[in-house]
């Protein structure tokens, strides 16, 4: 019998869960192996994705019910997916430094993913930067500069981070943002940061910067394509996830 399946037949035997509904007596079509065998891994809900994933559960839980108070406590999987390894660890009941290390690595995996789906797409418009970075950045718990540095084509050169900040604000320069662009001979750049509270409305700081940032890439004729601000679309109902300062004419 494979390792996962001992582990499994452990659990389901232990007189601790004796009273836990265990996935094995679940109906075949409410199993979720047996679900995403039939008809994909888009029929499961995120609790089944999870319990696929932790294969078992804890005391008392099975890993459905693990996985669903998982996503209870944290709001969402997103949620989820920014929460440190070791809180994580130490403060969720049957997942303990080695679980919470992989649930970690399968969040940067689709993070590096999406990137690279979108890795020969021309980042021109706020829409196409937002879906490359936002994966990473809306997972951070503070402010982080990033200057997508760009060919003539407008595809992705390389990212560099030029400053992290604290919750509230990151501190940067237009030389320390412009001399990457200058190194590289890049042809332009975009700026990318985060508003880890989730709305992405720029800051009066904000403003001064992108305008500081302007005129100099303006007098060294390097194009600033946008200034991106990405935060949680969920933050606030009328936000579409990011604000752009091309895209409100403010460039």
């Amino acid at each position: 019998m494979p390792m996962d399946d001992q582990e499994d037949e452990r659990l389901r035997e232990s007189p601790a869960t004796s009273r836990t509904v265990r996935i094995h007596d679940l109906p075949e079509e409410e199993r979720p192996r047996e679900k995403l065998a039939r008809h994909g891994a888009q029929a499961l809900s995120e609790a089944e994705l999870l319990a696929i994933f932790f294969r078992i559960g804890c005391q008392g839980m099975n890993a459905i019910e693990m996985s669903r108070a998982l996503l209870e406590k944290y709001g969402s999987l997103h949620a989820l997916s920014r929460v440190r390894v070791d809180e994580l660890a130490k403060g969720n009941k049957g997942i303990g430094p080695a679980k919470a290390a992989e649930l970690a690595a399968v969040f940067e995996m689709g993070n590096r993913l999406a990137k690279e789906r979108l890795r020969d797409t021309p980042l021109g418009d706020p829409e196409s930067i937002y879906e490359f970075m936002a994966p990473e950045m809306q997972r951070l718990p503070t402010e982080s500069l990033r200057v997508l540095l760009l060919n003539t084509r407008l595809r992705l050169v390389k990212v560099v981070t030029v400053s992290t900040g604290s919750v509230g604000e990151t501190i940067a320069h237009p030389r320390e943002i412009l001399h990457p662009v200058l190194v590289n001979q890049c042809h332009g750049f975009a700026l990318v940061h985060n508003h880890p509270s989730g709305d992405p409305e720029p800051s009066a700081a904000d403003r001064h910067l992108t305008r500081r940032v302007k005129e100099c890439a303006e007098l060294m004729r390097l194009q600033m394509v946008d200034h991106l601000i990405i935060g949680h679309p969920s933050a606030h109902a009328d936000a579409t996830g990011y604000f752009s300062f091309q895209e409100h004419g403010m460039l």
